[in-house]
């Protein structure tokens, strides 16, 4: 079996345990998810099976879409409901235009630090593994892109927002740092990924839809055609599927080659000499 299947992850599941499941549903090892979801969250995971887990890095770089909540007043270690509570305070009240100021404050790009309960590993261990020991670890940062933040609604000491963020962006970093820019505390009560790239939870089937057969696999066709496609001839077809660099034959800087109906491999423009190409994934 190849192929994408778009999985409505429920919450209290890590998206490994989704993997896992999945791998005995299936009869098969060879499965991998394109963007872990913590346990409170729920929504889009496109999972890969068989040749189509050579896609996972490629589907994992799409911008993703989530609504979350902030309740307002409660601190946590882990940054979620699901965290012991370490601080609690009372909250001013907010206009919700000053709520908005503070979300258009994280549009663009910025720095973001990892949160300690994740799995982020320095120095060959995981953050969370350092947390549970209570031992001290410089938290690692990256660039982060907010490409649209709105808020959808305020009220008992809770705000609902929508986001698109770029690969890599935790969520919970995001809310205690809208937090501390309305200088109080909060915690992530509820998360659910809406969107991946060109895949929408209406889209996604839920475990029991998939335990009783009611689930369509995307082929590797359906899940790469917003990218450029060339059919190319039998000439190319032994160089191609050799992985060989070749002459640049598409416009855009990716694209799929096909033959007989059939993605071979996924090219991009060669670095060295914008005239060739290269193989990306080979398929």
């Amino acid at each position: 079996m190849n192929g994408v299947l778009l999985v409505n992850k429920p919450i209290d599941f890590t998206s490994r345990d989704v993997v896992n499941k999945l791998t005995k549903i299936f009869n098969t090892k060879k499965i991998g998810h394109t963007g872990t979801l913590d346990p409170i969250a729920t929504g889009v995971l496109v999972i890969c099976i068989g040749r189509s887990t050579k896609l996972c890095d490629i589907l994992t770089s799409k911008y993703k879409e989530y609504i979350a909540t902030i309740k307002l007043g409660t601190k946590t270690d882990t940054l979620d409901t699901m965290g012991t509570i370490l601080e609690e305070q009372e909250v001013k009240k907010y206009t919700k235009e000053e709520i908005t100021k503070v979300l258009n404050s994280f549009l663009g790009k910025s720095i973001q630090e990892t949160p300690i309960y994740s799995a982020v590993k320095v120095n060959g261990k995981k953050l969370y593994e350092y947390a549970r020991e209570g031992i001290s670890v410089e938290l690692p940062k990256r660039e982060i892109d907010i490409k649209s933040i709105e808020l959808l609604d305020y009220k008992d000491n809770e705000i609902i927002f929508k986001t698109t963020v770029s690969k890599g962006t935790y969520i919970r970093a995001l809310i205690n740092d809208i937090c501390t820019k309305l200088k109080t505390i909060g915690t992530m009560s509820s998360l659910v990924r809406t969107k991946q790239g060109e895949f929408n939870l209406e889209d996604c089937y839920t475990l029991e839809d998939i335990e009783s057969g009611n689930y369509k696999i995307l082929s590797n066709e359906e899940v790469l055609s917003n990218l450029e496609t060339i059919d190319i001839s039998e000439d190319l077809l032994k160089p191609v599927s050799n992985g060989a660099v070749i002459n640049k034959i598409f416009n855009s800087d990716m694209a799929c080659l096909k033959y007989q109906n059939r993605i071979i491999a996924i090219y991009k423009t060669y670095e060295k000499d914008k005239s060739l190409a290269k193989p990306f994934i080979m398929l």
